[in-house]
C-alpha cells in the first residue's frame, strides 16, 4: 500500500520527467504546504532561480485568493525580466484548488503556459 506522500512523490517524478526549464522558458515550480504556497521560476539548464514569490506576507483573503495573488506577482516579475512563456510544474499536487488558482492568476497577468 502506498501512502499519500508516496503517491505525491510518484506524481512529482512523473511530471518532472516530462518537463525542463530554460532561460527563455523557465519551469514554474509550485510548493504547497498546509498553510502557505510558494512558487519559483527555475532555469534548469543553468541551475538558477529567476524569480520567486510566496504568500508569507499576505494576510488578507482565503488561501485560494492568496494563491491567485501569488500567481499574478510571479507573472509580473517574469514579464519584467522579459519572459513571456513558462512550463508549469505542479510538483506532484493535483491540478485543482490553490494550484489551479495560482496558474489562473499567472495567466490573467499575461504569462502563457
Amino acid at each position: 500500500m502506498l501512502t499519500k506522500q508516496a503517491h505525491k512523490i510518484r506524481r512529482a517524478i512523473r511530471v518532472r520527467s516530462q518537463i525542463q526549464g530554460s532561460a527563455t522558458r523557465p519551469r514554474l515550480s509550485v510548493f504547497r504546504s498546509n498553510s502557505h504556497i510558494f512558487v519559483q521560476a527555475i532555469d534548469d539548464v543553468n541551475g538558477v532561480t529567476l524569480a520567486s514569490a510566496s504568500d508569507l506576507k499576505i494576510q488578507k483573503g482565503t488561501k485560494t485568493e492568496r494563491a491567485q495573488e501569488i500567481g499574478k506577482e510571479i507573472a509580473s516579475k517574469l514579464l519584467a525580466n522579459g519572459v513571456q512563456t513558462c512550463v508549469f510544474d505542479r510538483g506532484g499536487n493535483l491540478y485543482h484548488g490553490r494550484v489551479k488558482a495560482l496558474a489562473d492568476g499567472a495567466r490573467e497577468a499575461g504569462l502563457s503556459f
